[in-house]
């Protein structure tokens, strides 16, 4: 059964039965993964365009390599060197890449929002009726996937995410990932708790069914998994705190910390890592981490997300 979403916005417009659908079919496809060959025919009648208007490392060739491992015929899309640099419209320009009859939209943009007005526009159109749109973070508001793809990596290490207690640490203010993994983890049954300075946690998050620390240790001790996010200065427009060296003494996660806690814990974090200040080395790469195995999972979600937004219900190719 496909999923009750033409496109892949947020979290929020997914039903529980569309989650479960859609790591269901993940497990399906991490299994693949480990095949000699790993790949599928599923989607070689799909043309797919990733169009990234953000930087990006770790969401785009994971992208583009779930859709490589499903067949489909590949576009690549930066907005650095494109002929938005002459005044072209993200509009205009997705139009002509339509008109090469592609399928999927992958969109990643700095500006909130965007993919939704993508989608919206896209429907007005005859020539893009069957054009799907994916949102590969847009802003500060979400990033679907990667929320898609941590929860894989807590049910692949827990059993479950149902009663779950999952801390989000760092710059939750400014994080499309935090929100993102609320939605999806409070919808799913876990327990969210988000830790970070006063300046860094948005007011009124308590709204959204979570609990707020602004002590790391309490957090760490009150959690069986922590999801450590990085300083995101290419955001904030002033100062949230007095240096970056502060905030690693205070909110910063090392080997010392978790060495008190009375019980082993996860450590995840999205990417990119910058050591030494939200995570440090000892603690990034030690065998409390699951960061390398959010990232291979990256690629079973975003092929199992690819499939069913394709519309495709057959049994995967063996």
């Amino acid at each position: 059964m496909a999923l009750s979403v033409n496109h892949l916005i947020g979290i929020l417009p997914l039903s529980e039965h569309d989650i479960r659908k859609i790591l269901d079919t993940a497990r399906q496809f991490r299994e693949v993964l480990q095949r000699p060959i790993k790949k599928v025919p599923s989607l070689r009648d799909v043309t797919v365009a990733n169009l990234f208007f953000e930087n990006s490392t770790r969401t785009r060739i994971s992208f583009e390599l779930a859709e490589k491992r499903l067949s489909a015929d590949v576009i690549n899309f930066s907005g650095s060197g494109s002929s938005l640099a002459k005044g072209e419209t993200m509009l205009d320009t997705v139009n002509n890449i339509l008109a090469m009859k592609v399928d999927i939209i992958v969109v990643r943009h700095p500006h909130v929002g965007a993919a939704s007005f993508l989608a919206s526009r896209l429907s007005r159109y005859p020539l893009s009726v069957h054009a799907k749109v994916i949102n590969a973070g847009d802003g500060t508001h979400e990033h679907p996937t990667q929320a898609l793809l941590d929860a894989y990596s807590l049910e692949e290490k827990f059993g479950t995410l149902k009663d779950l207690k999952v801390a989000i640490v760092g710059d939750i203010l400014h994080s499309r990932v935090a929100l993102s993994n609320i939605f999806l983890l409070t919808k799913m049954g876990a327990h969210v708790l988000v830790c970070g300075p006063p300046s860094l946690i948005p007011r009124g998050i308590e709204q959204l069914q979570v609990s707020v620390s602004h002590n790391l240790l309490e957090t760490l001790e009150w959690c069986d998994a922590a999801n450590i996010l990085r300083i995101q200065l290419e955001r904030q427009g002033a100062g949230y705190f007095p240096s970056l060296r502060e905030y690693a003494r205070y909110f910063g996660v090392n080997k010392k910390i978790l060495d008190k806690l009375s019980k082993p814990i996860i450590i995840m974090h999205p990417g990119p890592i910058n050591r030494g200040v939200e995570i440090t080395t000892d603690c990034a790469d030690s065998h409390h981490s699951i960061i390398l195995d959010q990232v291979l999972n990256g690629v079973a979600v975003r092929m199992a997300v690819l499939y069913l937004i394709a519309g495709k219900s057959e049994k995967i190719s063996e």
